[in-house]
């Protein structure tokens, strides 16, 4: 049964989603319900004009960090694509290019991304909980990600990219910090053939909903990650 969330942070147990992972209806994007959500194994997903959406699907798409798959072609951008890797330099214009029109969508993809959610999050970066990854090219931006970071596990929630495996470099690199910092879960939210080929699994419900708890606990990377030491 599909339920609207109380005034406060908390929400319906995510057991009780649908399958395709309908929870809940409704509610604000303040920091102290989206920071609740996640630790819940939930998250926001509408689009314009639609209320706040809440979900937990069956099953729950996610990546171990060391079982991502690094194909040969990949290996050759990284080495060889001219790539320059930061974190949280430009998070604000990652979540913009996310947010964008993409070639051949049809109707544009990422709408999703409204602009109440963009300033959430944004938010939410200055809080240093989410976090950017950006891949630059001559000094331009040519692809990122961005997403949250609570304990050990990364929330992912978009990337972009205007160059080619520039959003899975930024991913590649990534995942050589989170495992530097001890990260054991990237949510991925829901599968698609894009996140398998790259390593990630489908879990069911019950799994993701048990193994997170403990995963929240671990130390994680608190605070803005500009600067911060990284594994090349």
């Amino acid at each position: 049964m599909i339920q609207t969330p109380p005034p406060t942070a908390e929400f319906p147990p995510p057991h009780a989603a649908t399958d395709e992972g309908l929870l809940a209806v409704g509610g604000g994007l303040s920091e102290a319900r989206l920071v609740a959500a996640y630790r819940s194994g939930i998250f926001p997903w509408y689009g314009p004009g639609e209320p706040v959406l809440w979900w937990s699907p069956n099953p729950r798409c996610v990546l171990f960090p060391e079982r991502f798959k690094v194909s040969r072609s990949l290996a050759g951008s990284m080495r060889r694509g001219g790539f320059e890797f930061t974190l949280d330099t430009a998070f604000a214009r990652v979540i913009s290019e996310c947010a964008a029109p993409r070639r051949g969508a049809g109707q544009a993809a990422g709408t999703w991304i409204t602009p109440e959610m963009a300033r959430a999050y944004t938010a939410l970066h200055r809080s240093g909980i989410a976090h950017s990854a950006e891949v630059r090219r001559r000094g331009q931006l040519v692809g990122g990600l961005y997403g949250l970071a609570i304990g050990g596990v990364f929330f992912g929630e978009s990337m972009f990219s205007r160059a080619s495996d520039a959003s899975k470099v930024a991913l590649a690199r990534l995942i050589e910090c989170l495992l530097e910092w001890d990260f054991c879960l990237i949510d991925c939210q829901v599968c698609s053939p894009h996140l398998l080929s790259l390593g990630a699994e489908a879990l069911p419900r019950a799994e993701f909903l048990k193994r997170l708890p403990s995963a929240l606990k671990r130390p994680g990377k608190p605070g803005l990650w500009a600067g911060a030491p990284m594994r090349r």
